[in-house]
């Protein structure tokens, strides 16, 4: 199907076309701009909730009992898990095991896997993509799994509206390699695998950093939460924590605020990506990044001149629309 077709069938329910236009997103294909440009208008109804944490928290068990819960509640879901990047293909190299054990054969539960294409944060550029897709077709809550794989993980604030932080019980020690810009993005501390010996500690620990923590009156306050996500122990507590920062959100404005911060950065990012083609295209039209490169080494001029010389072009242009 062509992107005008494609996403009239999406619109319309189509859950094979929901799958072919996140595959279009995803592997940035011919027309997927038109796609998501033509979806915007129908964005903004979902609730993102964005779940990261170290490996071996436990993420994929409690996404598939947190997609089981709300399909119980009656609401429909998407769930997108980021996956680390095969340094081959560029592909999801775990996207083939099965995560969603709970919901196979549910149709109103839709699963993707998608590669963090080495992007720092384990979010690649399409996963926002890929939200407005799920948000315009209509899913309820929308879950994302983060890689949890070192990356700094900050990033997924830029695309969920609550962001839970799992911690597996342990000494203490993972508490405290919690890197400051975690603590900052966590709206839900998750201690998961609650029923393994250090739960407690870790609590208490987590408890003290976030007291520590700089806050302005009338912050939203994280919440810590137990659960083992094995039996959904603790997983209807956690909802009412989802529910209950998505209702402070809202009664406090800060939806909008995010909503703004979030197309803000998005603008940005796709002006420097974009700016970023327009330069490469111009380094290959006067023989290559070689050629620069063999200039300079034979000291003939310096990386800045000719940093200046290839964007006098888009200069002038700017000066020209002046």
């Amino acid at each position: 199907m062509e992107p005008p077709e494609l996403v009239s069938a999406l619109l319309d329910g189509k859950h094979r076309a929901l799958a072919r236009a996140i595959t279009k997103i995803e592997n940035r294909s011919e027309g997927y701009r038109d796609i998501v440009a033509a979806l915007h208008e129908h964005t903004g109804h979902a609730d993102v909730i964005g779940i990261t944490g170290s490996p071996g928290a436990g993420k994929s068990t409690l996404v598939d009992k947190l997609a089981a819960e709300y399909r119980d509640r009656g609401l429909t879901v998407g769930v997108i898990a980021v996956d680390p990047s095969s340094p081959f293909s560029g592909g999801a190299v775990l996207g083939d095991r099965i995560r969603m054990g709970s919901n196979v054969g549910d149709m109103d539960v839709f699963f993707r896997s998608m590669s963090a294409r080495g992007t720092l944060g384990g979010l690649s550029t399409a996963t926002s993509d890929a939200v407005k897709a799920l948000d315009a077709f209509g899913k309820d809550k929308i879950l994302i799994e983060t890689v949890g794989a070192g990356q700094n993980e900050v990033d997924v604030v830029k695309t969920a509206d609550t962001v839970a932080v799992l911690v597996p019980p342990s000494s203490g020690d993972d508490v405290q390699m919690l890197k400051a810009g975690i603590l900052e993005i966590g709206d839900v501390f998750v201690v998961n695998k609650a029923d393994l010996a250090g739960s407690d500690k870790t609590v208490q620990e987590l408890r003290g950093m976030l007291e520590m923590r700089d806050r302005a009156d009338g912050d939203w306050e994280p919440d810590i939460v137990e659960t083992v996500a094995n039996t959904g122990e603790g997983v209807d507590d956690l909802l009412s924590v989802f529910d209950a920062h998505a209702d402070w959100l809202d009664d406090t404005g800060k939806r909008d605020d995010i909503e703004r911060k979030r197309y803000a950065e998005e603008i940005r990012t796709l002006l420097r990506n974009d700016a970023g083609a327009l330069v490469e295209a111009e380094i290959e039209r006067r023989d290559g990044m070689d050629e620069f490169v063999d200039a300079v080494v034979a000291r003939e001029t310096d990386p800045y001149t000719i940093a200046d010389d290839v964007l006098e072009p888009f200069r002038d242009a700017v000066r020209h629309n002046d």
